[in-house]
């Protein structure tokens, strides 16, 4: 996954499979790649085109991870989360591979894709969604997340939802002075806690 050698990292998931390594084992492994991918490519040591390359290693992986996922979580309780990285904000590597590793836990992502008007993370929990995933990868658009929450309790909707914040500048105080409920170095920790209140 580090060195985005897209063929080897598809070999490495049969091999592991072969190994009889689960499914949530490998996708973890895979996304503590994907976080060094992310951490190099912020130092300036790996560049768009290598993220982009191991990002699509792991799009293949999943394709045949997912199937093997479903039957051995045997979960077929389906919770609703709304993704996505908040407006005026266009990094989404993390919470595409947040997205993914719920999706893979059993929940019914509706993953919106970066730079996200706020109406519509408050459309999708109007419309039943009882997570919403909010990612910022700079200062100046965390205050974003703040909002979105407070549009919430100003709409008497607050309760409805569990409220998961993550991202480079993002810190649990900072989760708790914004008042929402789960805060996620990693995506594997995200999927974790969510996994706790969920199921």
């Amino acid at each position: 996954m580090v060195s985005c050698k897209v063929p080897e990292i598809e070999a490495a998931v049969n091999k592991a499979l072969e190994a009889k390594m689960s499914p949530n084992d490998i996708i973890n492994a895979m996304g503590d790649g994907m976080t060094q991918v992310g951490t190099l490519f912020e130092r300036g040591k790996l560049f768009l085109p290598h993220v982009l390359s191991a990002a699509n290693g792991m799009k293949k992986a999943m394709t045949v991870l997912e199937p093997l996922m479903a039957k051995d979580e045997g979960n077929d309780k389906k919770v609703s989360v709304v993704m996505g990285t908040v407006e005026g904000d266009v990094h989404d590597i993390g919470k595409s591979i947040c997205s993914t590793m719920l999706q893979c836990a059993g929940f019914d992502v509706h993953d919106l894709g970066r730079d996200v008007p706020t109406p519509q993370f408050i459309d999708e929990i109007k419309g039943g969604c009882t997570f919403c995933g909010m990612s910022a990868l700079m200062t100046t658009t965390m205050t974003v997340m703040k909002d979105i929450i407070d549009i919430c309790k100003n709409e008497g909707i607050r309760d409805n939802v569990t409220m998961m914040v993550g991202g480079a500048p993002v810190t649990q105080a900072y989760c708790d002075k914004i008042g929402a409920d789960i805060y996620g170095e990693s995506a594997s920790e995200t999927t974790n806690k969510a996994k706790a209140i969920a199921f």
